[in-house]
């Protein structure tokens, strides 16, 4: 097979179709000058709410920030834990930490990398005075598919403990639930007290730089994040709180409400890429002998919730490989770009050293870390780029000194 360029992402091509309308939006708001929150915030604010399913919106400065107010505006200090997974972005633990808060860790299911709500239970049931210091549960919608949200809340519900959602490779991402004795389908942002998105330019939804948002179900704890967003000052130069500068600016804004009505066609986009990989793989003769592809967790969900299309949106798309690191190179040299999400759990991160963490194992977490690899899932991919990157990994495997781990 001719060998060709196929990028880990290519922003150019979708930048192509929507240039004109994205120019348009921001030179309405240099025009405007007003540049400092505005119409334009209130509407993404709108907008995005109303697609989560949430009846609040909240407009920040990143993903970071939408999990730091959130945190902030639920009262996590000093002393206090979060529990959360140790299988990652940084961000979801960093902002814990910045509140001299402290992360407890519970290991991940091994089939959709997301939070196992069994050992989530066992945790908060071992220990009731280290539960008792437990401020929110965070879990993580990881690689574009939603934690075992009915599980968690139930767990959470039982213990009264929050539950704030890391969703920010997630937006409309969904999973079931039940609601007053029936299966209903929620999206991700709208079934904890809140949820944190980002729009980092790589995400499905992303903008020209750093953005964020949050969703949120109740009045008052919006009303709290609205006031720490603006250095907690309510009314202006009236700070009861202290907050911080997390305002989402009005070009992010206005370039994000371009592209949304776009975003479920490129979720739907990267399905069917995932899909032609999953059926490619499988014709090679590759899946589940020298990897392991990604499962849709809630593609047979129970038949009462309806089909659902979102279910999974593929911001990433992973695999289990052996013999890694020299598949990596061998793919590099052959002009495709793959990644890795994430090379170091967050228990064993540097910033921990000396907090006793290096001490405990979470192994679902640390072998991901060691095995996982991200292909190229943009939508703009090519069916002759997908075969190509398959065509490639086969060629490694073919050798058989690369089958060895």
């Amino acid at each position: 097979m001719k060998n060709m360029k196929v990028p880990l992402l290519d922003l150019g091509i979708q930048l192509a179709g929507l240039r004109e309308k994205m120019v348009a939006a921001v030179t309405e708001v240099i025009d405007s000058t007003c540049y400092i929150m505005g119409p334009k915030v209130e509407a993404l604010e709108e907008e995005v709410a109303r697609y989560c399913g949430s009846p609040f919106g909240i407009g920040v400065a990143s993903g970071t920030d939408a999990l730091l107010a959130s945190l902030m505006a639920l009262g996590v200090g000093p002393g206090d834990l979060v529990l959360t997974t140790p299988y990652s972005f940084f961000a979801t633990m960093g902002a814990v930490l910045r509140l001299g808060a402290r992360p407890l860790f519970v290991d991940i299911d091994p089939v959709s990398y997301n939070i196992d709500p069994v050992a989530l239970e066992q945790a908060l049931a071992e220990d009731p005075a280290r539960t008792a210091r437990i401020k929110v549960v965070l879990p993580v919608h990881l690689y574009g598919q939603c934690a075992d949200m009915a599980a968690i809340m139930k767990v959470a519900d039982h213990y009264t403990i929050p539950v704030l959602e890391d969703a920010a490779q997630a937006i409309g991402a969904a999973c079931p639930m039940v609601e007053n004795g029936r299966v209903v389908w929620r999206r991700a942002g709208s079934i904890g007290v809140a949820g944190c998105f980002s729009f980092f330019p790589s995400k499905n939804l992303g903008g020209v730089g750093d953005g964020g948002m949050i969703t949120c179900q109740d009045p008052q704890l919006t009303e709290k994040i609205k006031i720490i967003r603006v250095h907690g000052g309510a009314p202006k130069y009236h700070h009861g709180v202290v907050g911080g500068n997390f305002r989402l600016d009005p070009i992010q804004a206005a370039v994000l409400s371009v592209k949304l009505p776009e975003l479920d066609g490129w979720h739907q986009a990267r399905r069917d890429n995932a899909a032609l990989y999953n059926r490619l793989f499988d014709e090679v003769g590759l899946a589940g002998d020298q990897l392991t592809l990604p499962i849709a967790v809630y593609r047979d969900s129970p038949r009462e919730a309806g089909a659902y299309p979102d279910y999974h949106i593929y911001n990433q798309y992973v695999l289990r490989v052996k013999n890694r690191e020299k598949l990596m190179a061998f793919m590099a040299n052959a002009g495709i770009g793959v990644e890795i999400y994430y090379p170091i759990p967050l228990h064993r991160q540097q910033c921990l050293a000396g907090y006793g963490y290096e001490r405990v194992s979470y192994p679902e977490s640390e072998r991901a870390a060691r095995e996982t690899m991200a292909l190229p899932i943009y939508p703009e991919l090519t069916d002759a780029m997908q075969e190509y990157v398959v065509d490639r990994i086969a060629a490694f495997y073919a050798d058989p000194t690369n089958r060895e781990m």
